[in-house]
């Protein structure tokens, strides 16, 4: 029977909470959830900041692309309330506050999980192509060394993993930082990795959930070479378990609540599903 896959929370508890904001990342960690994903991008003065967008429209009540604006910029629009635009409206809903509606800085993202109070792992997201190039791995290396997460002791290893869809983020990683996990994030898999193997110093393979549904074969493989499986984005209780059910390492999900909630009813892996109809594995360019 294989384990219970790691549930790790898609921009925080964001089915519930704005995508991004401490609130989220709170919300996920009291409902415990094992890991925390975020996206990350730099500011026009160097700071890196999680936002998936490079553009602030959608999450914001700002406008503009975000890599040309400064911190101090980011900090005066609001973050959160184009989640429920109607909060004064809601009895229920969560109360204003700077947790909820602030742009987060991957410091204070950081140093929430060093005080989480229990170990906590977290998925950091390389966003590109960016006009920064390079420059967001240096910046990234420097926030995980503040926190001695950049380089582990032999023996130890650093809660911090960084996932890209871009090779040659996780290559800028692997050159600077070894120590880190690395995680391929795929929606297609490039023809020479469709037996499960990875490229030279990637640790993990991240699939879409699409993607293994229609493949599900792909996890068996990929173990077979010895890497683990996070897949993303799982948010209902039957992909819950169909994950489950194909073994994977963790699943990231905007719903962690309902995930753990899902696992803890059904703790034994139940059979593997049946293969869908096959489709291509090859990624289109």
């Amino acid at each position: 029977m294989a384990k219970r896959p790691s549930v790790v929370a898609h921009r925080g508890a964001s089915e519930v909470s704005p995508e991004h904001t401490l609130a989220a990342y709170q919300r996920a960690v009291t409902a415990g959830a094992d890991g925390l994903e975020c996206d990350i991008r730099l500011t026009s003065d160097g700071h890196l900041v999680c936002v998936h967008d490079r553009r602030i429209d959608r999450t914001s009540n700002g406008r503009g692309v975000l890599s040309t604006m400064s911190l101090e910029e980011l900090d005066g629009f609001d973050w959160g309330s184009w989640k429920n635009p109607w909060a004064d409206l809601d009895d229920e809903a969560e109360l204003p506050s700077p947790d909820l509606t602030k742009v987060l800085t991957l410091d204070t993202l950081l140093a929430t999980v060093r005080d989480a109070g229990r170990p906590i792992e977290l998925a950091i997201e390389t966003k590109h192509p960016t006009r920064y190039a390079g420059l967001v791995e240096r910046r990234l290396i420097e926030a995980l060394d503040r926190f001695g997460w950049a380089h582990p002791k032999i023996g130890t290893e650093s809660p911090a993993r960084v996932m890209s869809f871009s090779w040659l983020s996780l290559r800028r990683m692997r050159t600077m930082a070894p120590g880190v996990r690395t995680v391929l994030l795929m929606d297609r898999i490039p023809l020479r990795f469709r037996d499960g193997s990875l490229p030279t110093g990637v640790s993990y393979a991240g699939p879409s959930l699409e993607l293994v549904t229609a493949h599900p074969e792909y996890v068996d493989r990929a173990h077979k070479h010895g890497h683990q499986v996070h897949v993303w984005t799982v948010n209902t209780p039957e992909d819950v378990q169909h994950c489950h059910a194909l073994g994977v390492d963790a699943i990231i999900s905007d719903r962690p609540e309902l995930a753990i909630a899902t696992l803890a009813e059904h703790p034994d892996q139940p059979p593997a599903p049946p293969s869908r109809t096959r489709r291509r594995l090859v990624r289109r360019r």
